[in-house]
């Protein structure tokens, strides 16, 4: 799957119906500046969230509402240590919660992560063009 600022929409509602349907937890794996929080803001966009969407890399973690009354959360672990720091305000439960989490930054927490775990990576290539691939272990 591929996408360019201006066809981004399509495509995170195009992966809201392939992959969001059944997986709960994505992990974004890319470089900075590639996009990740672009993409997972159209994709909140997509699933309802009627809140402002922000990067949560201060926050570790923002807690949204969907029109539908569901909640979603979005995790942006760049600034954590360790993992440790992700078990102490309780990462877990988030990700076993049955809600939606979009992970950004997912490398330090991957032990936490469920076997379900929708693995994502996403590149920037010349023509300004991203690239999202599915990961398989």
């Amino acid at each position: 799957m591929s996408f360019t600022l201006d066809t981004i929409r399509q495509e995170a509602k195009a992966f809201v119906e392939k992959y969001l349907q059944e997986t709960r937890v994505v992990a974004f794996y890319a470089k900075m500046g590639v996009g990740k929080t672009t993409f997972i803001k159209e994709l909140c966009g997509v699933l309802g969230v009627t809140d402002p969407i922000n990067s949560p890399t201060f926050a570790i973690v923002n807690e949204y509402n969907t029109q539908d009354g569901k909640q979603l959360y979005h995790f942006d672990f760049y600034r954590i240590k360790d993992i440790h720091e992700a078990v102490d305000f309780g990462a877990e439960d988030y990700f076993y919660s049955g809600n939606t989490c979009l992970i950004e930054w997912p490398e330090l927490v991957e032990p936490m992560l469920p076997e379900d775990v929708l693995k994502v990576s996403l590149e920037l290539l010349d023509n300004d063009e991203r690239v999202l691939k599915i990961i398989k272990d």
